[in-house]
Parts: C-alpha cells; sequence; structure tokens
C-alpha cells in the first residue's frame, strides 16, 4: 500500500483525468475483488461446505448475481478502510504507527487468499482418504512393481522407436529455425516502431505467434493426425508449428535487447533496412540464438515422447500401446529409455551451451 500524499475525492475539488482514472480502476478492482468474493463464498462456502453438495448445480445467472451484488458492496465501502482497490493504487493515506496487515484492506485481501486456497482444494477435489485408501495403494504397489521388473525382451523396438523420436524433433527444429528467424525481425518492437505500418505487422506477427504459442504441441498432434494421419509426420509438424511460435519469441525478445549503438552508426551511412539488420543486428544476436536453438530442440526431444500419445510417432506411441494393454514391464523398459534419452539430451545440450559461450 503507498504512503504517498495522492488528492482524495474530498481533498481534490478540481479533479484531473489522471485522478480520475485511478479512481475508476480501483472501482473495478473493489468490484472484481466483491463479485469473486461472494461467489466463491456461495459456490463452496455455502454449497460446498454448508450444504455438503458433490457436485453443486452452475447456471449463469449466479456469477451474474455476485457481479450485481459485488458492484453494491463495492460502492458501498468504497470510501471506507475495506476499499483494497484504493488501497492497491495508493489512493488511501494510512496511519503510519499501524501494522500494515491490521488494515482493513489488508485483512481483506488475506480472507481472500485463504478463500482461493480453500476453492482450490475443492476446485481440485484433493481426497486425502483417496490417496491414502487400500485398493488404491495396491494398485499403485503393482504398478511400480512391474515398471521395477522391465521386460528387455523388447528393447530392440523400443531403441529404434526412440532414434525415430530423436530424429523428429531434430527435423522440427530443424525447419522452425528459418522461419523463426525471419519472422523475430517482424516481432521485434525496436525494429518495426518506424510508422504505422510497420507497428501494425508488428501487431499481427505477435497475434499469431501468442495464438500458435498458447495452444500445446498436444493439441497440435492431435489437429496433425487427423490432417496427415497417425505417425511421426504429424508429431514432427506439431513440434515444428510450436517451435517456430516459442523461437519466434525467444529471437525478437533478444533482439530487443541489443545495443542500438551499431545500428545507430551503420544507418547513419545511408545503408539499407536490410544491410542494417545484417551488419547491425545479426552479429549481436548470433551466440543467444544458438543457445535457445539447443534449448529448443532439448525441448522437442522430451515433448516427442509426450505427443506420441496421440499419435504423433515415435517411442511415446509404443508408451500408449502398452500402457493401453496393462503391460507395465514393457512400460517399465520404455520409461527407462526415455529417461536415458532425457538424461543424454540435457547433457549433451549443457555441454554445447558452455561451448559457445
Amino acid at each position: 500500500m503507498s504512503t504517498n500524499n495522492t488528492p482524495t475525492l474530498n481533498q481534490d475539488p478540481g479533479l484531473t483525468f489522471k485522478t480520475v482514472k485511478a479512481y475508476f480502476w480501483a472501482l473495478f478492482i473493489d468490484v472484481f475483488l466483491w463479485s469473486y468474493t461472494i461467489l466463491a463464498s456461495w459456490k463452496i462456502v455455502y454449497e460446498k461446505i454448508i450444504l455438503g453438495e458433490r457436485f453443486p448445480e452452475f447456471s449463469w445467472n449466479q456469477p451474474l448475481i455476485a457481479l450485481g451484488a459485488g458492484v453494491v458492496v463495492s460502492l458501498a465501502l468504497f470510501m471506507t478502510k475495506m476499499s483494497a482497490g484504493r488501497a492497491c493504487l495508493g489512493l488511501m493515506k494510512r496511519d503510519e504507527n499501524k501494522p500494515i496487515m491490521r488494515e482493513p484492506a489488508s485483512l481483506f485481501g488475506v480472507f481472500i487468499l485463504i478463500l482461493t486456497f480453500v476453492s482450490g482444494l475443492f476446485v481440485s477435489q484433493v481426497s486425502i482418504s483417496e490417496f491414502l485408501s487400500t485398493s488404491g495403494l495396491i494398485g499403485a504397489k503393482r504398478i511400480f512393481t512391474a515398471l521395477l521388473n522391465p521386460n528387455f525382451g523388447i528393447i530392440s523396438e523400443a531403441v529404434m522407436a526412440a532414434v525415430e523420436t530423436i530424429y523428429m524433433a531434430f527435423i522440427a527444429t530443424a525447419f522452425a529455425i528459418p522461419v523463426a528467424f525471419i519472422l523475430a525481425f517482424f516481432a521485434a518492437r525496436n525494429l518495426m516502431n518506424g510508422s504505422r505500418l510497420t507497428m501494425a505487422v508488428y501487431s499481427f506477427v505477435r497475434f499469431l505467434l501468442n495464438i500458435s504459442r498458447s495452444i500445446e504441441p498436444l493439441v497440435w498432434a492431435i489437429i496433425f493426425s487427423v490432417w496427415v494421419g497417425i505417425g511421426p509426420f504429424s508429431g514432427m509438424l506439431a513440434l515444428c508449428l510450436h517451435s517456430v511460435a516459442s523461437l519466434s519469441k525467444l529471437y525478437s525478445e533478444q533482439i530487443e535487447n541489443i545495443s542500438n549503438g551499431p545500428i545507430e552508426a551503420i544507418t547513419a551511412t545511408g545503408a539499407h533496412p536490410v544491410q542494417v539488420i545484417w551488419y547491425g543486428v545479426v552479429p549481436q544476436i548470433i551466440l543467444p540464438y544458438l543457445s535457445f536453438t539447443i534449448y529448443r530442440w532439448d525441448i522437442n526431444v522430451r515433448m516427442a515422447t509426450v505427443i506420441g500419445l496421440v499419435g504423433g510417432g515415435g517411442i511415446g506411441t509404443m508408451l500408449m500401446q502398452y500402457q493401453g494393454l496393462a503391460k507395465w514391464n514393457e512400460v517399465g523398459l520404455l520409461v527407462i529409455v526415455i529417461a536415458a534419452i532425457v538424461w543424454l539430451m540435457d547433457y549433451l545440450s549443457a555441454k554445447i551451451r558452455e561451448a559457445i559461450k
């Protein structure tokens, strides 16, 4: 909470736009917090804890009712010490001799934190009794016993699938590098802030990258499995698309952090924009780019074992097949092979990154 002398509504008859804006956002915060508090108390504390309903019914009227009640409560308490919004934005004076945690707004914040923790326990359906149930422990013991006794009869098949996984990750990374390299320049704000047109291109590219990055490779693998069929090709496409988005973000952020001195010097000579990028930007980003790329390959190898679960090919597909048949001894061997791959890739990538520093 801030202790500055920010004017309040009562003290500043000539309100500035900045002050009004601050009060608006403070009220917005209060409405959000009170609406959330009312809705969580209603659904979790009342229906779950007090009434003991296992699956309470939900309708869209409930959030709307909570929002309406939140607006009423916020307006009633906005100019009091209970306003968390005014406290967060420094619009409330506080007694310096009083501990901050004894302020009503602080106590309200602690209450929201506790309510969120309790809600999380119920929404996640955390159950100690189920975790320690006899049947569950017996099942887990049976699986762990089988995993610790792997079936080495399928070792050749597992190794070939592991090789397929590594190659799939390598090709996905190799195809992603040139695309991400080019897109990164269009996604760097310091290179695209010259005009409205370039900023529009920057915003569009950033939007596409954020969308594609927000969709997990597992989902992309499902889409490409339907598109091109189940197999390593669909897995490679999923990894490639996600790698383009992730590498473009890392590359563009590296470009935004470079020194402007070389760029200004080359620009002053009247060089073409492409020459400015090639001679002023590229030399500053080569080593970080290599580090990011190796790290992404490392991620792709680990991710390739996961997307195989949805038909992306490689050792993940084998894992899904044996897991579906409850052949836990075979699953145990595949887990050992996957762990060996991940350890080996982590070791090699760490050594390569150290070498290029």
